[in-house]
């Protein structure tokens, strides 16, 4: 199955990983997104925004208008959200314009500290 992890992680640790799979070539097993903050993460990942991923995950390709109509939204709404998913790199632009979730799952993962 290809999952995608969703974490929060500093950005200095994204990019000491980066450069530990450039030195050993060995890319990581799963897609990870990282992002600095759970506040960062839920703006993204609004409650509508992760309903379009749940109507989106296994769909293959489809277009902005198709992903409206199956969350029942207007286009013009899901558009925007879809430019947010889009730059948070969980959706990919296909060659023909369509959208597509390239993921069969989504795994959120992040630690709550005391303060």
């Amino acid at each position: 199955m290809k999952t995608v992890t969703l974490e929060v992680r500093a950005p200095e640790e994204g990019m000491k990983e980066f450069v530990q799979t450039w030195v050993s070539g060995k890319a990581q097993r799963s897609a990870r997104i990282g992002f600095a903050t759970p506040e960062l993460l839920w703006k993204v990942l609004s409650a509508k925004r992760w309903e379009l991923l749940k109507a989106l995950c296994g769909a293959g390709p489809v277009s902005i208008r198709e992903a409206a109509r199956r969350v029942q939204r207007d286009v013009k709404g899901v558009h925007s959200d879809v430019t947010a998913l889009l730059s948070a790199g969980l959706l990919n632009r296909t060659e023909t314009g369509n959208i597509e979730f390239p993921y069969e799952a989504i795994k959120v993962e992040f630690l709550l500290h005391a303060a």
